[in-house]
């Protein structure tokens, strides 16, 4: 028997046994279920996944099919400094728990599930691109928090894509308070010079196509204040793909 096949016969046991003692749980609600990563019967059918027919540029869901340009009209009238946005699922009330679990409370196991997720809805832009990295935490907060949220999600992704990951490809200059309860025009001035490409991967960025991750998209203000600064450090392109977006009405199709 040679050493790989011991180990593989290890971690197979070792997984069983983990599995006997602590049952894989629903992502969202913890219930006892099969196969780990996934929801539950009762929590998949109450999350609202992301399809098409949606805007080509910022991924805002339609409710129904247009013969002509799928654009909605928040992008017509300020188009964005990223090309496409892509996420799996609506943030609502069904799903708000179980994101703001991975982000306020510690439950990190949730990034591989999220990833996969992730992964499936947009595959295009990860085969497009050329290296990945997410929304950069400030320091001040990292210490806080104990981890960036996106940057895990970033690395998950590049492990399942095989695409280089650069977590640190971007810079939070400056503490910022936090999004959460700004208006639109609020969250846009508190992002404004925030964000710098990191000169020691300066290189990594000239002609190549990003990958930008986050775990919300709201009102775009962070996402877009990112991409502009990739965009003027000589990137070919820049698309983002996040776990959630938040639907508006005022997102809607003119």
């Amino acid at each position: 028997m040679t050493i790989e096949t011991a180990s593989r016969i290890i971690t197979a046991f070792r997984n069983t046994a983990l599995d006997a003692l602590f049952p894989a749980g629903c992502v969202n609600c913890a219930e006892p279920i099969d196969t780990p990563g996934n929801l539950c019967t009762d929590c998949w059918p109450k999350m609202t996944y992301i399809s098409a027919p949606f805007c080509e540029i910022c991924g805002f869901p339609f409710d129904f099919d247009r013969s002509d340009a799928m654009i909605c009209g928040a992008c017509i009238q300020s188009p964005p400094a990223f090309s496409k946005a892509r996420a799996v699922l609506k943030y609502d009330d069904a799903s708000r728990d179980m994101i703001l679990g991975y982000k306020h409370s510690d439950q990190t196991n949730r990034a591989p599930a999220f990833a996969r997720w992730m992964y499936r809805a947009g595959h295009r832009l990860i085969d497009e691109c050329d290296v990945i990295c997410p929304v950069p935490l400030h320091s001040r907060r990292l210490i806080q928090r104990r981890f960036n949220q996106s940057a895990l999600l970033a690395r998950e992704l590049s492990a399942l894509s095989k695409k280089p990951v650069s977590p640190d490809l971007l810079l939070r200059t400056r503490p910022t308070r936090s999004q959460g309860g700004l208006s639109a025009t609020a969250r846009h001035r508190n992002v404004q010079g925030v964000f710098q490409v990191n000169p020691a991967r300066q290189h990594l960025i000239e002609d190549a196509c990003i990958l930008l991750v986050d775990d919300v998209l709201t009102t775009g203000a962070t996402v877009n204040a990112c991409c502009l600064q990739l965009r003027r450090a000589g990137a070919a392109d820049v698309n983002v793909l996040t776990f959630s977006r938040v639907v508006r009405a005022s997102n809607s199709s003119i």
